[in-house]
């Protein structure tokens, strides 16, 4: 053995090549954590020095090859100030640095995975082979970051510009024909000539067959572009690059403008220039937030893990009323391989269920991402029906009739009689209270509530609700079947609206006092999307329903009367009354017209004005600021109640909820983050400041205390 680590291994294998190995003990993956990078370059030093060594394959002892950087290793480090985070880029380079400049050919084989830092430790040998089943890519940019390991300095030198751009700031995964028709990769072959055929590259580089020298030289030296010409590619992709990427994401823009800067530099100048710009796009709040969606999206999964393990199998699933919302539940279930019987009562409504299904597979199977097998497997696997005749071999049974308390504890009831003892029931109700929904049913333990979000297909979120009834088993099923499906479930507490719901209409209640004020919708919209919202609250009003939305805000002023029953005529009610429901009959605050690919286009109507104005005060211009706290404070000080009366279990995943269900933008972690992105003394001294507007600008007596003691949620 030349070199043993926990992480990393080097042994000689035949002829005088050697074989680094990364194996990190005692995890599952390989990952470059401070440890493994310090092995890195104890293990090239002891390279260096051995003058028998000839050659060098790179592998993994793992199924990936390494999935990158140590992201839990990050929040710490970027508290530092920008000087020690880019000296910490600087001496990790030396380890990557220094395997670059080993005497002798070296080549990886990348057996799996290589994201991040573990394609950059591919980028530092002098080829690399590809396994048919790996896959590739530099995601840094997803987390608010650029590569900082080397990425944009040895990218655009292997593969060009161009290239290079789109790999680094769109921070795609690719497969092995994406990264060989790039230049990433050097070769391709199927796992089980993978090592062979590393083998097999050093040996020619030994024999003088290749001139790996000429080949690690281009790394070293600047690229090879003439000042005019490099000018216009970087100006070029610099403007596609903001286009895309838009303003609340300035990693993108960033890595394009250091690779700009750096292209005329050797090596190690460039690296400098890398750690630099690095370090100052580590410090601004889009990492902190990004940074933070990833591990709490870890902390989800873990904790849905948990509930998985102790989980009964679902091998077959029911889900009664078909229609849109059963036809994709159908959908999603036989699409991620669990076969399921969608139950009506009229053959119209089953048509339309199996309708959505083959709507959703066609469109699957024209973008690429299955085939026609594929294609009828999946539609086989839905079952239609107008009766209970298999039902007693199913395990969980989605109730998704119309949203009707007696209608739905009627079905339920009705079901629980033709189901095996065990078999759990689970509601997808938006609003309705699953404890008092369990009060129709023989075994209430056996029943959760299992809310999908609209379109089921596209939205991640699936919240899984515990009524005072419902057991361990019945929630733990419920989440193993929807992460089977496909989802992110977060368990909650059975109150009004559960999380997402009961969160999301203060926000609405917000928009509608602005309204009442004197506020104009369209700017309202304009505001709120420019802070990062997909759609504004006049058009997600619409996109929800209106007529849907007035019932759930019924429901929420019914539950939380303190501050969500209000004393005047919402400006949505009047759309209700007029029977304006948004997209659902092309007419709520906006007007819907169909455009040329068939969706529907918001236009203006002067009506909504009209019809509104008799309810509202004189248009009043309000500023951009006010208008976002009139709406966010109401939305954050829920979520906050949320966590204080356990409706959800912790700070990750309340704020995933958001993320996930209703759209919160990414890019500002979260509505607890964005208090502690404010501060919670500066955040409550704002609620402060719009008290007289009543109850839901109202902050918590634990908020007051957090902001006394200098607390933040995001220990």
């Amino acid at each position: 053995m030349i070199y043993e680590g926990t992480a990393i291994t080097v042994k000689p294998l035949q002829d005088g090549i050697v074989e680094l190995n990364f194996d990190l003990q005692g995890e599952s993956v390989n990952k470059f954590n401070q440890k493994t990078v310090e092995e890195l370059g104890a293990a090239a030093e002891a390279l260096k020095g051995n003058s028998s060594i000839k050659g060098m394959i790179v592998t993994s002892a793992k199924s990936v090859f390494i999935v990158g950087a140590d992201i839990t290793e990050f929040t710490e480090m970027f508290k530092l100030p920008e000087e020690e985070i880019a000296g910490w880029c600087l001496k990790s380079n030396k380890a990557f640095n220094a395997i670059e400049d080993l005497p002798f050919p070296t080549v990886t084989a990348i057996n799996g995975i290589a994201l991040g830092g573990g394609l950059e430790m591919c980028l530092a040998t002098d080829y690399r082979i590809m396994s048919s089943k790996a896959e590739v890519g530099l995601p840094e940019v997803k987390l608010g970051l650029y590569p900082g390991f080397g990425g944009t300095v040895r990218m655009p030198r292997v593969i060009g510009v161009d290239n290079a751009v789109e790999w680094i700031a769109a921070g795609g995964q690719h497969k092995a024909a994406k990264a060989i028709k790039d230049g990433v990769v050097d070769a391709v072959v199927e796992p089980e000539k993978l090592r062979d055929a590393a083998i097999s590259l050093v040996k020619e580089c030994i024999a003088g067959k290749i001139d790996y020298k000429a080949r690690r030289q281009e790394k070293l030296d600047p690229l090879k572009l003439p000042p005019m010409e490099n000018m216009m590619a970087f100006q070029t992709c610099t403007a596609m690059v903001m286009q895309q990427a838009g303003r609340n994401y300035p990693a993108p823009v960033a890595a394009v403008q250091a690779m700009q800067q750096h292209a005329g530099m050797k090596r190690d100048q460039a690296l400098e220039v890398e750690a630099k710009g690095f370090a100052k796009i580590a410090k601004t709040p889009v990492a902190t937030a990004l940074v933070g969606i990833f591990l709490n999206d870890q902390a989800l999964k873990k904790t849905s893990g948990k509930w998985e393990k102790q989980a009964k199998p679902i091998n077959l699933a029911a889900v009664l009323g078909a229609g849109i919302m059963g036809g994709g539940i159908a959908y999603q279930s036989a699409s991620k391989g669990t076969p399921i019987i969608m139950k009506d009562i009229a053959d119209k409504a089953l048509d339309l269920g199996m309708s959505e299904a083959s709507k959703l597979l066609s469109k699957a199977l024209e973008k690429g991402k299955i085939d026609g097998v594929k294609f009828g497997k999946t539609l086989s696997a839905i079952r239609p029906t107008l009766n209970y005749g298999d039902f007693q071999g199913v395990d969980i049974v989605v109730e998704a009739v119309v949203e009707n308390p007696k209608i739905k504890q009627s079905v339920l009831a009705d079901v629980e009689k033709q189901v095996k003892p065990g078999t759990i029931l689970a509601s997808n109700t938006s609003t309705i209270s699953i404890t008092h929904l369990a009060e129709a049913l023989q075994h209430p333990e056996n029943f959760v509530g299992m809310h999908f979000f609209n379109p089921v297909h596209m939205m991640p979120l699936v919240e899984v609700i515990r009524g005072a009834k419902s057991s361990d088993a019945a929630v733990a099923a419920t989440v193993a079947y929807a992460k089977k499906m496909g989802k992110s479930p977060v368990v909650v507490n059975d109150c009004p609206g559960f999380l997402v719901n009961r969160v999301l209409f203060p926000y609405f209640g917000g928009f509608g006092m602005l309204l009442r004020d004197g506020a104009d919708f369209q700017k309202i919209d304009k505001v709120m999307e420019k802070f990062g919202w997909p759609m504004g609250p006049a058009y997600l009003m619409d996109v929800v329903g209106i007529d849907t939305g007035v019932h759930a805000a019924a429901v929420m002023a019914e539950g939380f009367p303190d501050r969500m029953k209000h004393d005047y005529k919402d400006a949505s009610e009047v759309m209700f009354e007029n029977k304006r429901y948004g997209q659902k009959n092309g007419i709520g605050f906006y007007k819907y017209e169909t455009d040329k690919k068939g969706k529907p286009k918001k236009v203006v109507d002067q009506a909504t004005y009209d019809l509104i104005k008799p309810h509202v005060a004189a248009s009043k211009e309000f500023d951009d600021q006010t208008i976002i706290d009139r709406l966010m404070i109401p939305m954050c000080l829920e979520l906050a109640r949320c966590l204080e009366e356990n409706i959800v279990s912790n700070v990750p995943d309340a704020d995933m909820a958001l993320v996930m269900g209703i759209g919160f933008p990414p890019f500002r972690g979260g509505a607890l983050r964005y208090i502690d992105a404010i501060g919670v003394k500066a955040f409550v001294e704002l609620c402060d400041k719009y008290k007289d507007l009543g109850g839901l600008y109202h902050p918590t007596a634990k908020l007051r205390e957090m902001a006394a003691k200098g607390e933040s949620f995001y220990k």
